[in-house]
């Protein structure tokens, strides 16, 4: 709870009692590693707050290895199908746990209440929706601005522990390059 409250703590100041009724809507989940948890056409009911591990999210295909990876989420950050999350419609991609995950957890209609029933709740909501679309809006424009060796050493140069720990063929995927294309660039960098 102490890395949520950190993390919140900069977005605005909580009162104890906002505080005590949020977190008692939070359910801890541990996902084991490469265990998908949510699957294509469900519902995201969650959003969620990395405590250890981390999560990859993707398009699956009937040959895995076309699979397209558009993203990662880490430990001190928020995961979420958020688009199935805010719509309750079904998601078009997957989540996936890469390791062994732990996080904190409020369900979508706990959510509605911590909006309802405190102050402080519809800020954090919104500023967390502004950082996820951030997220969102700087990997579209990298895709369209920066060519694949640019992505990669942007990737390399802000997310190191990525490249270390993700398997390269959900980087290539994620840098929108074929494996090939990847193992080039990196003999190049």
């Amino acid at each position: 709870m102490e890395q949520i409250k950190a993390y919140l703590d900069q977005i605005a100041t909580i009162s104890e009692a906002d505080w005590d009724y949020f977190t008692s809507k939070l359910q801890r989940r541990v996902i084991k590693k490469k265990a998908i948890f949510l699957k294509l056409n469900s519902i995201e009911n969650h959003i969620s707050f990395i405590e250890s591990g981390m999560v990859r999210l993707f398009i699956p295909k009937e040959n895995p290895e076309k699979e397209i990876t558009f993203g990662f989420s880490f430990k001190d950050e928020f995961i979420s199908a958020y688009d199935s999350f805010l719509t309750q419609k079904p998601s078009a991609y997957q989540l996936q746990a890469l390791t062994e995950t732990t996080m904190l957890s409020i369900t979508y209609n706990d959510l509605q209440l911590v909006y309802n029933n405190t102050q402080i709740g519809n800020l954090i909501g919104r500023l967390t929706a502004e950082r996820l679309f951030l997220l969102k809006s700087k990997r579209e424009q990298n895709l369209l601005n920066l060519t694949a060796e640019e992505r990669y050493k942007k990737l390399f140069k802000e997310r190191p522990e990525l490249l270390k720990d993700i398997p390269l063929k959900y980087i290539s995927s994620y840098i929108g390059v074929t494996a090939q294309a990847l193992s080039r660039i990196r003999k190049r960098v």
